[in-house]
């Protein structure tokens, strides 16, 4: 009887003692040597029933445990000694220093693993950085955090939401996948996958990402955005769309606080609006002045129309004057192709304002058998056709009527109008000089007709000249076909520059030579002389 007695006394007094040793234990703040270890701090309450729960104790009542330079609190708790683990219940709390918080209502720490797993109204606070989730859990040896049933990242400058994410203390890195949103004042990103660094704020996308903001919309599969600078560094053939335009190339550049897009590597603009499209190797657009500008094997199409006009040119720019006009230029080695003219010229302006487009230093223009040329060439639009060009100084006209045969007339300057795809009607004016090969009915050419006036005008269908008025004074003179040759042909301005001329919408790249052919130069040679009327 007696020892049976001694027996439950003797636990009871253990079991005090127990409680009265924890109760009394104060935070240690020196090193210890087992990094991995849990040690149970303080608890209000110890109970240990063998029978029951051999292989926890049950702790009540402000209990604390630290791991390494990491402690836990909670209002009770399952503690597994031997396994290094505990089970944590109500205010959760979990602290390293005065830079890492981690709260939740449910706690599990798996001493083998070192992984927290934090579960229910969950937050993790490092300095500036707050993660809010449901469940998380917590890497001890990698000092990371992850959550897997949808979560959110805030800092001073972003907000990111996804299904999975997680979060490195050490490095300041975050991982987000599925359906990740990354919130900013300013716009918002949408992506598959992206990871953000919360001290340089700058986030990396990969999978299909749309950034939105008022004032466009850029689509990427792999990119960087700093979201500190505000600029974008992406790849992959991205696109920039805003205000009916979009800006695709391989390589994006985009400065947000400065509007400005750049693209490397296939450029391609589109403006709806205006029904232009701009491309080349490099690219540059300013989406708050609209300024445009494409170099290296730059292109511009214009498609208002059925047929679209093709032109290529070392340098491309559009922009926007003061009196919000809209301007054109096309420099250095300039050719353009559409169904009803064609034609180069060094550089090229074309303005909004009144449909004017003009070409400098050695333009030559074609419509048809139709070839114009002279010092400058202005053209006169309607509805994107042509409704008239103006040839100003050293003017000269042809046209091909078959083997050698052509058509000339040369002046001050020259008018031509057109209707629908033709020329109809050619003015020329101030010292004209004409020659022309007359043809039957049979269209054989009967000779040639050489005159001089003051004025000309040739009236054309279907290429062919119909009518020729010429005034006030003319002089002329009829030779027969057998009495021509290479000096008598041809004008002394004549050159026919048909090795030059566009053949269709890829032969705009054809490099032009800089100094004239030696056919070209012979025809020159071989004309200068003058007619004897």
């Amino acid at each position: 009887m007696v020892k049976s007695r001694i027996i439950p006394i003797l636990l009871l007094i253990l079991a005090m003692v127990s409680v009265m040793g924890v109760s009394q234990v104060k935070h240690e703040t020196a090193p210890v040597a087992n990094k991995e270890k849990v040690h149970l701090l303080n608890a209000d309450s110890l109970t240990f029933d063998a029978s029951k729960s051999a292989d926890y104790r049950v702790l009540h009542g402000n209990v604390q445990f630290r791991k390494d330079s990491m402690y836990m609190y909670c209002d009770s708790a399952y503690f597994y000694e031997k396994n290094n683990s505990l089970d944590a219940f109500g205010n959760v709390r979990m602290e390293q220093g005065d830079t890492l918080f981690i709260y939740g209502d449910v706690l599990y720490y798996d001493g083998k693993e070192q992984l927290a797993e934090l579960r229910n109204n969950v937050s993790m606070i490092n300095r500036n950085v707050t993660l809010y989730t449901d469940s998380l859990n917590y890497d001890m040896t990698e000092n990371i955090g992850y959550y897997f049933t949808g979560g959110s990242i805030v800092d001073e400058k972003n907000e990111l939401v996804s299904v999975y994410g997680e979060y490195s203390t050490s490095t300041k890195d975050a991982i987000f996948n599925f359906d990740v949103v990354l919130t900013n004042e300013d716009y918002v990103i949408y992506s598959d996958t992206l990871r953000y660094n919360t001290d340089t704020k700058i986030s990396y996308l990969y999978g299909l990402s749309t950034i939105v903001s008022d004032s466009n919309t850029i689509y990427t599969t792999n990119g960087l955005y700093d979201t500190n600078a505000n600029h974008a560094m992406l790849f992959d053939r991205s696109r920039l769309v805003g205000d009916g335009k979009m800006l695709t190339g391989d390589t994006l550049y985009y400065d947000r606080n400065n509007g400005v897009g750049e693209a490397f590597g296939n450029m391609f603009l589109i403006d709806s609006v205006q029904s232009v499209i701009m491309e080349g190797q490099y690219g540059f657009y300013n989406e708050i002045t609209d300024y445009t500008f494409a170099t290296d094997s730059a292109r511009v199409m214009e498609f208002s129309r059925q047929d679209t006009l093709y032109m290529h040119a070392d340098t491309l720019m559009s922009f926007v004057d003061t009196d919000s006009t809209r301007i054109l230029r096309a420099y250095y080695g300039v050719r353009f192709y559409r169904v009803d003219a064609q034609g180069v010229c060094d550089s090229l302006q074309y303005i909004e304002r009144d449909s004017t487009l003009t070409m400098y230093t050695n333009p030559v223009l074609w419509s048809g058998e139709q070839q114009i040329y002279g010092d400058t060439i202005r053209m006169f639009f309607n509805d994107s056709t042509i409704d008239w060009a103006h040839v100003i100084n050293n003017t000269f006209a042809t046209q091909l009527k078959g083997g050698n045969y052509y058509d000339q007339m040369q002046g001050n300057e020259i008018k031509a109008y057109f209707e629908g795809d033709e020329m109809r009607r050619i003015e020329t004016l101030g010292n004209v000089l004409a020659l022309f090969y007359p043809q039957d009915s049979d269209s054989t050419i009967t000779g040639m007709l050489n005159t001089e006036a003051s004025f000309l005008n040739i009236f054309l269908e279907n290429n062919e000249m119909k009518k020729m008025l010429m005034w006030p004074s003319v002089k002329g003179k009829m030779y027969p076909l057998e009495e021509l040759d290479s000096s008598t042909m041809f004008l002394p301005r004549y050159i026919w520059y048909g090795n030059r001329r566009p053949l269709d919408k890829d032969d705009i790249y054809r490099r032009e030579e800089e100094a004239v052919t030696a056919t070209e130069q012979e025809q020159r040679n071989s004309t200068s002389h003058k007619f004897n009327l």
